[in-house]
C-alpha cells in the first residue's frame, strides 16, 4: 500500500487543513470509539472510588436524617448553606453541555464534534446531581413533594410569585430537554454497536434502544430536522434555565442579591464553570483512551477561547457589582462588599477573584491553551472558582445583613462536606457507568467530517494528531 510521507514541522498540502488529519476511514472511527467501551482496571478502580464517595455522602444523610438540619452547620439569619451552594453550582455545571451541543451547532462550529456527547452526558448528570440538594435541604426528604407545584392535600395551592417554584418548572424542563437532546444523538451511534454485538442479550437492548436504525436516506433527513429542532428549543434553555435560578437571589432585598445583573452574570458563569468541568473529564479521557486524534489541539484551543471570554465577562460582572455598590450610596450595600472583600469573608472572594479571573488570563497565551495538562490543571481552580463564587454570593449576604445585631458567621460541619463529596461520587459514578455502554465521542458525527479523499484512498496518516504540527489555529 502506498504511504503518503510527511515532515511534522512542515505541512502536507493535502493533509493541512483537514480537521481530523490521523482519521482514514469509517471503519477506523467504529473501531476506536467502540475500543472505549472495553472496562479496564482503571476504569474499575475509579468507579470504586466514585462509589465510595457516594457512600460516605449517603451515610452523612443518614446521620443527618436520624439527627435533625443542625448538624449541616446552619446557623440563624444563615439558613442557605453548602446544599444551595452547590445546587446553583451543579445547575451551572449543565450548562456547557447545552451550549456545547445546541448553540454551536446551530452555528456550525466545527470544533463541538468530538467533545459535545461528553458534554451532553455531563449536562444530564449534573441537572440530576443538583436536583438532589434540595431535596437533602429541606431536612424531611419524604416531604420532597412540597416542591413540586401542584394543588396539595392541604388545599394549599403553591406560590407562583416565588422563584423557588419556578426553579421547579426550569430545572424538570431543562432535564427533559437535555435527556432527549442526548438520546436522540445516541441513536446512530447505538445502531453500530447494535451491529457489532455478539452478545444476543445486550444486542436486543441496543436493538430496542436503536428503534431498528437501519441507516437509510430517508432516516436521516428525518434525524437531521429533529435534531435540528431540538437544538433550537434547546437553546433558549441556557438563556433562562440560569436566569431563573438567579432570580432566586435577585428577588430578595438581601444586600448583594437585590441586582438586575445577576441574570445574565449567572449565565456567564454557569457556562464558564460547565466548560471548566469538560475540560475536567474530556482531556484525561483523550488521554487515556488514546484519541488526541479526535479531541485535537484545535477543539481544545477553540474552548479554551470561549472559557476565556466568558471568563472576561464574569470578570466584568465582578466589577459592575463593586462599581454599583459604590456609586449606589446604599450604606449596608457598601458596608457589604466590603466585608466580602477585605473583611469576614475575604479569604473566600480572593479564592473566587484568583480561580476565576486572574488565572484564566494565562488563556491568552496560544502556547498554554494548546497545552492539555496546563488546561486540565486550570478546570480544576476554575471549578473551585465558581463554587467559591456560588459561597460568596450566599453566606456573606446572609450572616451581613442590614441590622448589625444579626450578623454572625458560618461554619459548615463534616456533614456539610461529606454530602458534598457525596455528590461528586454521584455525579462521576453515574459518568463512569455511560462511558463504558455507549459512545463518548459521536460517531455519525465524526464520521461527516472525514474527508472523501481520505476515506476512498486509506492513505496514511500521522498517528496523533498532537504530532500534526501544521494544525493551524481556527482551522474549524
Amino acid at each position: 500500500m502506498a504511504t503518503i510521507a510527511y515532515e511534522p514541522k512542515r505541512p502536507n498540502i493535502a493533509t493541512a487543513n483537514v480537521p481530523l488529519p490521523a482519521v482514514r476511514d469509517y471503519e477506523q472511527v467504529d473501531d476506536e470509539i467502540a475500543a472505549t467501551l472495553r472496562p479496564s482496571k482503571a476504569w474499575f478502580a475509579l468507579l470504586l472510588v466514585a462509589m465510595g464517595c457516594l457512600a460516605i455522602g449517603i451515610a452523612a444523610w443518614m446521620y443527618q436524617i436520624q439527627q435533625g438540619l443542625g448538624v449541616a452547620g446552619y446557623s440563624p439569619p444563615v439558613m442557605w448553606g453548602v446544599y444551595i451552594i452547590s445546587f446553583v453550582f451543579w445547575v451551572g455545571i449543565g450548562h456547557a453541555g447545552t451550549l456545547i451541543s445546541a448553540i454551536l451547532y446551530l452555528f456550525r462550529a466545527g470544533f463541538r464534534t468530538t467533545i459535545y456527547r461528553c458534554a451532553e452526558a455531563m449536562t444530564v448528570f449534573a441537572v440530576m446531581t443538583a436536583g438532589l440538594f434540595p431535596i437533602i435541604h429541606i431536612g424531611r426528604p419524604w416531604k420532597f413533594f412540597w416542591l413540586i407545584p401542584y394543588p396539595n392535600w392541604r388545599l394549599l395551592w403553591p406560590q407562583f410569585k416565588s422563584p423557588l417554584v419556578w426553579d421547579v418548572f426550569a430545572i424538570s424542563t431543562y432535564l427533559t430537554i437535555s435527556t432527549t437532546f442526548l438520546f436522540v444523538g445516541l441513536i446512530p451511534d447505538i445502531a453500530v454497536l447494535r451491529d457489532r454485538e455478539k452478545n444476543p442479550t445486550r444486542r436486543a437492548i441496543l436493538a430496542f434502544l436503536s428503534f431498528g436504525w437501519r441507516n437509510t436516506e430517508r432516516e436521516w433527513r428525518h434525524f437531521a430536522r429533529a435534531y435540528l429542532f431540538l437544538a433550537a428549543v434547546s437553546t433558549p434553555l441556557v438563556l433562562s434555565v440560569h436566569s431563573v435560578v438567579s432570580f432566586d437571589f435577585a428577588m430578595a432585598l438581601t444586600p448583594g442579591w437585590h441586582t438586575t445583573i445577576f441574570p445574565p452574570y449567572f449565565v456567564a458563569g454557569a457556562i464558564f464553570s460547565g466548560i471548566g468541568m469538560v475540560f475536567t473529564i474530556i482531556i484525561p479521557i483523550r488521554k487515556w483512551f488514546r484519541l488526541q486524534h479526535y479531541v485535537t489541539l484545535n477543539a481544545l484551543d477553540a474552548a479554551a477561547k470561549l472559557a476565556l471570554t466568558t471568563s472576561l465577562v464574569v470578570g466584568c460582572a465582578y466589577m459592575v457589582e463593586f462599581f454599583i455598590a459604590w456609586y449606589g450610596g446604599v450604606k449596608a450595600e457598601q458596608d457589604y462588599f466590603w466585608n466580602r472583600v477585605f473583611g469576614q469573608w475575604w479569604w473566600a472572594a480572593w479564592i473566587m477573584l484568583t480561580c476565576n479571573m486572574i488565572l484564566p488570563l494565562s488563556l491568552f497565551s496560544q502556547k498554554l491553551r494548546r497545552n492539555p495538562a496546563w488546561l486540565w490543571i486550570l478546570s480544576i481552580f476554575i471549578n473551585i472558582g465558581m463554587w467559591f463564587e456560588r459561597f460568596v454570593i450566599v453566606v456573606p449576604s446572609l450572616s451581613h445583613e442590614f441590622e448589625p445585631w444579626q450578623w454572625t458567621a458560618y461554619r459548615p460541619t463534616w456533614v456539610d462536606f461529606a454530602i458534598l463529596l457525596g455528590s461528586f461520587g454521584w455525579f462521576f459514578m453515574w459518568f463512569l457507568l455511560f462511558i463504558k455502554q455507549l459512545p463518548v465521542i459521536a460517531i455519525a458525527e465524526v464520521k461527516e467530517i472525514v474527508p472523501p479523499r481520505l476515506r476512498h484512498a486509506h492513505a496514511h496518516t500521522p498517528d496523533t494528531a498532537d504530532d500534526f504540527e501544521p494544525e493551524t489555529p481556527g482551522a474549524h
